[in-house]
């Protein structure tokens, strides 16, 4: 019964092109569609249900893992037609899931809207590179294009370590080992430990989530690689802080002047339902220009937004600049871009401002990106 019930599901998931699908006692399955849920029209879930939902797709090491810590995560292949991210969890002594659709085809850099700097700043021969932003706000994806992008452009090796694999990377132009996190090496820290003697050009660390990882990965981008790191921080200024903040005060005076050195640049996102369907990315970019270096070696990265204001001309743009002109452009709707900025109170009296046809002179120039991109 369940493994027809959890193909039927799969199907509609598939088909209909969510991005998840939500399973716990209680109600019946629901889907998350364009950023909003939706509930399906089948029964309303009991405990057993959810049990053999969960059994007819969870392995045994995760079964396990789920009975000793009340939760587990991995990903699976639902024939050619996708995979998926899954977390099972239990709630109320009862078992929980949510399964997130990662597409099978890469969507290119241009498909996504990402800024055109990116390109350049991902082919310097060393450095970190971080991609940020609240879970579900599409880091996945414009990683998977960038990396995608490196593996048909040029001859590097690149290793990914994921906690679980998302995107399956096929050898093209590079070499592309992928480790699972629990699967092919215990933890991120040991991974990245054993990266660097892997002959790595690139490096990507699915989280940089403890002081060792983040430690490691500014020091493998000291020593030669590109490392691409995620981190659920929002703003490129709040990154460069909670990296700093991670580390004991007596360390980070030395973690600023290597980070100043290390960073290339940091890509800061957030995703919104696209008018009338689909999805679009908003994008903050944060380029390391030797000014910038000197802000965050001086600990004055209260500066940053107004740098990133002026540097326009390396491509740089503030997360609520782009929201302005997505809403501008009649891309999306009013409330979904005050939900998503990062300074609603200021986004809120721009919009006014230019309802009544008030634009700063900047404004009149237009910071369009390409806007054309379904992220579904």
């Amino acid at each position: 019964m369940a493994t027809v019930q959890i193909d039927k599901l799969l199907e509609t998931v598939v088909k209909e092109k969510v991005s998840d699908l939500h399973i716990t006692v209680g109600q019946p399955p629901v889907i998350r569609a364009g950023g909003r849920m939706r509930r399906l029209e089948t029964k309303t879930l009991d405990a057993d249900d959810t049990n053999s939902l969960m059994k007819s797709i969870t392995p045994e090491r995760n079964q396990q893992e789920l009975q000793e810590v009340g939760g587990t995560d991995f990903g699976f292949a639902y024939g050619d037609k996708a995979r998926f991210r899954v977390s099972v969890f239990k709630q109320k002594g009862t078992i929980a899931m949510v399964l997130r659709r990662i597409p099978n085809e890469f969507l290119t850099m241009e498909q996504i809207g990402l800024p055109p700097v990116v390109k350049d700043l991902i082919t310097r021969p060393r450095g970190l590179f971080l991609v940020t932003g609240p879970t579900g706000s599409g880091k996945t994806t414009s990683l998977a294009s960038m990396m995608n992008w490196i593996n048909e452009t040029h001859a590097h090796h690149m290793i990914t370590l994921e906690d679980p694999i998302e995107y399956y990377h096929e050898h093209k132009k590079s070499t592309v080992n992928q480790r699972e996190i629990g699967v092919d090496v215990p933890d991120f820290p040991e991974a990245l430990r054993r990266a660097l003697r892997q002959d790595p050009d690139i490096i990507l660390v699915g989280e940089m989530r403890d002081l060792e990882t983040i430690s490691s990965a500014i020091t493998a981008a000291e020593t030669g690689h590109v490392v691409f790191g995620t981190l659920h921080t929002t703003g490129a200024q709040g990154t460069v802080d909670r990296i700093i903040d991670v580390f004991p005060t007596n360390q980070q005076e030395q973690i600023r002047t290597q980070l100043s050195v290390g960073i290339l640049g940091v890509l800061s996102q957030a995703l919104l339902p696209r008018k009338p369907s689909g999805m679009v990315a908003a994008y903050e970019l944060l380029v390391v220009t030797p000014a910038i270096a000197n802000l965050i070696r001086e600990g004055k990265t209260f500066r940053i937004n107004s740098s990133i204001q002026t540097g326009r001309k390396y491509g740089m743009q503030l997360l609520d600049d782009h929201l302005f002109s997505l809403w501008k452009n009649n891309i999306v709707e009013e409330e979904d871009v005050l939900y998503k900025a990062n300074q609603p109170g200021e986004l809120k009296v721009r919009i006014e401002k230019a309802k009544r046809g008030l634009y700063d002179d900047e404004e009149e120039e237009d910071e369009d990106f390409d806007e054309d991109d379904d992220f579904d």
